[in-house]
């Protein structure tokens, strides 16, 4: 696992400021790379989080997706070719040390063989070798919205991890035309703003949705508007895969319980996740830049207005 950052090539940046126009309203910086160190750093297969670097609780209690160790090698995840947001992760990330991407992943059903569960692990285990600290969280035992259960741990459990989080992934079996009972729950659940804090403002949003028949397109475009409504940047791809029940294999399988197979609904999925990545490294840096409002900024100028006529 190439996750010593002191394997990779060091980053050199110089910013250049311009004059500001509509088209280029922040410095842009210019990067240029000293050489790698050494040939795993060039071929870098995984910046996962490695099993003596994670939180033990977390990695019980949030991972559920990862694989036996013995059997990562030989997983089609690890033979991806992802150089690209790699290197960015590389750069970007792991050499500044910034922090890891922070990502929740929530899911749409409680059946034992839930595939928006198992669609959802392969997302996030895809996320996992690009570096990001990804954390599912189990929708089992969240109480249907009402005004009585705000202090219901599972709902506080969702809330903190909503608002730890630089970006989101949400998957959906669709049902009836449109989400589940149990995804919409989730949502409604997270408040657009507790005070000061807003636990979904400025993350960005991948959207995935799983069929029981033929493809749709029902539930992402509802999970698409969910995002709009909650302030998020949903990214511009989005995977809809059809007839669920075809597209894994069985519970035994050697690459480590129900997989993706091979298809260019697979593909998608890696397009999504290698999309958000690129994205949430951009945005993460501008969140408050882009939570400034004028119609925000004039309400609090008139509340300090009004407090300092009252002294």
């Amino acid at each position: 696992m190439c996750d010593n950052r002191d394997h990779y090539p060091s980053l050199k940046t110089e910013i250049q400021v311009h004059a500001l126009s509509p088209s280029d309203i922040l410095p842009q910086p210019r990067l240029s790379l000293s050489p790698p160190s050494c040939e795993k750093a060039i071929s870098a297969t995984s910046f996962a989080i490695s099993q003596e670097e994670d939180n033990p609780f977390i990695r019980a209690e949030y991972r559920p997706f990862l694989l036996d160790p013995d059997g990562v090698s030989g997983d089609w995840i690890s033979k991806l070719e992802l150089t690209t947001v790699m290197e960015m992760v590389r750069n970007e990330v792991l050499n500044t040390r910034e922090e890891r991407l922070k990502v929740l992943v929530l899911y749409g059903s409680l059946r034992a063989r839930s595939y928006s569960r198992l669609l959802a692990y392969e997302a996030a285990r895809t996320l996992f070798r690009l570096g990001c600290d990804v954390r599912v969280y189990n929708p089992t035992g969240l109480p249907v919205k009402d005004d009585l259960e705000q202090n219901h741990p599972k709902v506080q459990e969702l809330r903190r991890l909503s608002n730890w989080s630089n970006g989101h992934i949400w998957v959906s079996p669709e049902q009836h035309g449109n989400l589940t009972a149990v995804f919409k729950n989730q949502i409604d659940w997270i408040p657009l703003s507790t005070g000061s804090i807003r636990p979904t403002q400025g993350r960005t949003l991948a959207i995935a949705q799983i069929n029981g028949g033929s493809q749709s397109f029902n539930a992402v475009n509802s999970l698409r508007i969910l995002g709009r409504w909650m302030r998020m940047f949903t990214i511009p791809n989005q995977s809809s895969i059809p007839k669920g029940y075809t597209q894994f294999t069985s519970d035994n399988s050697e690459e480590g319980g129900s997989r993706l197979l091979p298809s260019s609904n697979r593909d998608r999925l890696v397009d999504c996740m290698e999309e958000f990545v690129k994205y949430t490294i951009i945005m993460r840096r501008h969140t408050d830049l882009f939570a400034d409002r004028f119609s925000e900024r004039e309400e609090s100028a008139a509340a300090m207005k009004d407090k300092q006529d009252k002294i």
